[in-house]
């Protein structure tokens, strides 16, 4: 069967333009329209850069043709933001998140430390205290998240707030949630260069309506690079935790992330560093402690540096189990996981008031070359 552009349009203009009261065609934001037998590719601009808004034109796109021309059409979107639209969206980075009294962005030097497993139980432990929790997933390129909190399937909602449409964020335990995740297919590789991921960890944070949060904790990718001067440039972070295991060359890059955050354009307090991984017990010797990575090592670090030390967390097979589940381990009502946690959480919590009692707030770093809140 053949298609006509006619009649592709026809359908096209059922969909409302991202800007204006007209439809996508008569706004002129059909770019381009080719047909190659069942095969459809549809260039059209979106006036927001809000990745949201961006996937709904590509879902109403796919709806309308499937349903008005032909449901076995094989479809291919392409959106293109003007550069206008682009340079506007910008302008609002820096300003501080309306209604989210803190940001702890949880970091680490190194990769497999365990950091994303720290920052989903901090933040359950935190909301089990009484406080309100959000948390945003910046590891752009190995979002985990979503499958720490069993919502893989789950998609952010749209909010209309003050005349403006915001992503409503997944809410799962009580926290509210976003993850690049949300965006992208489970075996989908996240192929971006550095301005591209930072663009969409800054609409991540702020084309979102987080409400009123006591905390919002940031889980940030591990080393120390573009995410991260991204993070410090578009919100101001209250402080920031470490979270390394106990062995040599986990300890080294432990190091260069808290120098990162002590960096004069950076200087976002260090609230502490997370021992994970400490030692193991086998249940059947529970009074026996076996230093698989090295004893200590996190501890000894934190004298060095004059950094806190927040606490440390054993190698527990539920921790892990209950990661793979989506079941926080810091819910496990009772468990001796569940107070480490909750220790964790408690010292973060009185750093922090200590931070917000005998500094300044934060300041957005404000970088153009890199060289070398009120308490709750």
């Amino acid at each position: 069967m053949a298609y006509s552009k006619s009649e592709i349009n026809e359908a096209l203009k059922n969909i409302p333009a991202t800007k204006g009261g007209t439809n996508l065609v008569d706004a002129g934001h059909v770019k381009n329209l080719q047909i190659f037998g069942d095969e459809v590719i549809v260039d059209v601009i979106s006036e927001s850069p809000a990745l949201h808004v961006k996937k709904k034109l590509e879902v109403d796109i796919l709806k309308v043709i499937h349903e008005q021309v032909d449901k076995k059409l094989k479809i291919t979107v392409n959106i293109e933001v003007p550069k206008a639209a682009e340079e506007r969206a910008q302008l609002i980075r820096g300003e501080a998140l309306p209604g989210v009294k803190n940001i702890i962005a949880v970091a680490s030097g190194k990769g497999g430390v365990g950091k994303s497993t720290v920052a989903s139980n901090l933040a359950i432990s935190l909301k089990q205290m009484g406080f309100s929790v959000g948390l945003v997933d910046a590891d752009i390129y190995g979002p985990s998240v979503p499958t720490m909190f069993d919502i893989t399937n789950a998609r952010p909602g749209t909010i209309n707030v003050n005349g403006q449409s915001k992503m409503d964020p997944v809410e799962a335990y009580g926290i509210k949630i976003l993850s690049i995740g949300f965006f992208a297919k489970p075996d989908q590789a996240v192929v971006w260069r550095g301005p591209m991921a930072s663009k969409a960890l800054n609409q991540l944070l702020r084309d979102a309506h987080w409400g009123e949060l006591d905390f919002m904790i940031l889980d940030l990718p591990p080393g120390t690079g573009d995410i991260h001067l991204s993070t410090v440039q578009a919100v101001p972070i209250t402080g920031a935790v470490i979270v390394s295991t106990p062995q040599n060359v986990a300890l080294a890059d432990a190091r260069k992330g808290v120098a990162m955050f002590r960096v004069e354009n950076i200087n976002v307090p260090v609230l502490g560093l997370i021992e994970n991984m400490a030692y193991f017990t086998p249940p059947e010797l529970p009074e026996n402690k076996y230093y698989i990575f090295g004893q200590d090592g996190v501890k000894n670090l934190s004298n060095q540096l004059q950094v806190p030390f927040l606490g440390e967390l054993p190698i527990v097979q539920s921790i892990r189990e209950a990661g793979d589940v989506g079941r926080p381990a810091a819910m496990q009502e009772g468990s001796e996981v569940q107070k480490a946690f909750e220790n964790i959480a408690r010292r973060t919590v009185e750093e922090l008031l200590r931070r917000n009692e005998e500094l300044p707030p934060t300041e957005v770093t404000r970088i153009t070359t890199m060289a070398g809140c009120s308490a709750v």
